[in-house]
């Protein structure tokens, strides 16, 4: 094959991949960014964030623990020191991650430590788990900002530590909401998770 011909092939298949990776960054709204919270049952975080615009992709799953590959019998126990928590894939193009600490907020109580409504236990204690410098300034500001508005008289309990390793959950955990919507809404409804955050952030 003469130097030519190559040259014309290799040009093609630069040009190809190209546009296909040009594509699929269309396609997915540019380069994602990651969000991880804990905020009791991930069941019920992840509905909220999957409904949120501009997020790409929620995750169930264990981290901020020791034990490597847990599984939720073991979590659930409290033998890891996992909590259950959420990986939020999202394209901060379309919603930034200050706005996704607001869906946070309002969506746990962040009073009450080891604990989120009818779920006990240090699997259920709520953390902000940064990936950066500016998630860190972040989180700790929209901290501050709740403590200062003097809403709550007890003090804030979340927890704002560095990402580690996020183990996704089994398969029958992701999307719980979707794939048992009957015994989901009764877990939710029987937990008192929305009295409570009306209670704590009002109807909003």
């Amino acid at each position: 094959m003469d130097r030519k011909w190559t040259i014309y092939l290799t040009a093609f298949g630069v040009a190809v991949t190209l546009g296909l990776w040009g594509m699929l960054h269309s396609a997915t709204g540019g380069a994602t960014a990651k969000a991880t919270f804990a905020g009791g049952c991930f069941w019920c975080m992840e509905e909220v964030f999957e409904g949120v615009g501009g997020v790409v992709s929620v995750t169930s799953g264990y981290t901020g623990g020791q034990a490597a590959n847990p599984g939720y019998k073991d979590v659930s126990a409290g033998t890891t020191g996992h909590a259950e928590a959420i990986e939020v894939l999202y394209d901060p193009t379309k919603v930034t991650y200050e706005q996704l600490l607001d869906v946070f907020w309002r969506n746990v109580d962040p009073l009450t430590p080891d604990r989120q409504f009818c779920d006990v236990g240090t699997s259920y204690r709520t953390m902000i788990f940064y990936h950066d410098d500016a998630q860190k300034r972040a989180a700790e500001s929209t901290k501050t900002a709740i403590e200062r508005s003097k809403r709550f008289r007890e003090p804030i309990v979340t927890q704002i530590v560095a990402a580690s390793q996020f183990y996704p959950a089994e398969e029958y955990h992701q999307d719980f909401y979707k794939k048992n919507p009957f015994r989901y809404k009764a877990y939710k409804f029987n937990c008192g998770r929305a009295q409570r955050l009306s209670d704590l952030w009002g109807k909003s």
